[in-house]
């Protein structure tokens, strides 16, 4: 009683199958396929003619032909020819209900794609938008070329003033010290000529207006 028990408690496990009927393998990729030929077969104007040829045919021979050759008589209302229509359209509507189901799955998997490559799509447009705005932004900040024109045109006039006060200035500097130079040189002049006037003797200089004595 143990040992059902532990299997009963063993719900993590699938329990065996016993005794199971063995199932026929097959790929359903290729069954899809071959059903998808023949549905898209079934619904072309070829398959109608050539259905419609094959009824004709089979009429008109167990119709015209004589009885001993016939093999699906009018009498009996074609019953093989009514047999044979039934499984064919037995077999073609499943078939074209898988070909349908193929391709509602192919339509969802495209339909995802395209879902995601549209919100790929947005979230670039959405990122390129912000890079847009911060550049606009960034632009909006970045001194604009007539504004660096203004700039350098008001500097350029102030070093230039700034030179022509300097200049102006040195000029002014080197006249006055030139001036004080020529107002000393003078000055000494003055003194030179000051001095040679006291070394000279007082009787000398009524020489010129005086005579020697006559001696008569």
């Amino acid at each position: 009683m143990a040992e059902p028990t532990s299997r009963r408690t063993r719900l993590d496990q699938p329990v065996e199958a016993r005794g199971s009927i063995p199932r026929p393998h097959y790929d359903p990729e290729a069954f899809g396929r071959v059903s998808e030929q023949i549905a898209r077969f079934l619904g072309t104007a070829r398959f109608l003619v050539y259905l419609t040829l094959f009824c004709l045919v089979w009429i008109a021979w167990n119709t015209v032909a004589p009885a001993g050759v016939q093999f699906d008589p009018s009498n009996s209302n074609y019953t093989l020819l009514t047999l044979i229509l039934s499984l064919q359209a037995s077999y073609a509507a499943p078939l074209i209900l898988l070909a349908q189901n193929r391709q509602v799955d192919r339509d969802r998997v495209a339909l995802e794609e395209d879902r995601g490559q549209n919100q790929r799509l947005q979230a670039d447009v959405e990122y390129l938008t912000r890079e847009l705005a911060s550049l606009r932004h960034s632009l909006g900040e970045v001194a604009t070329r007539d504004f660096l024109r203004d700039q350098l045109r008001e500097l350029t006039e102030e070093v230039v003033a700034r030179t022509s006060e300097g200049a102006g200035a040195v000029l002014y500097d080197q006249q006055a010290r030139a001036r004080r130079e020529e107002r000393e040189r003078r000055a000494e002049r003055k003194k030179r000529r000051a001095g040679r006037t006291e070394d000279v003797p007082h009787g000398s200089l009524g020489e010129p207006f005086g005579g020697e004595p006559d001696g008569s």
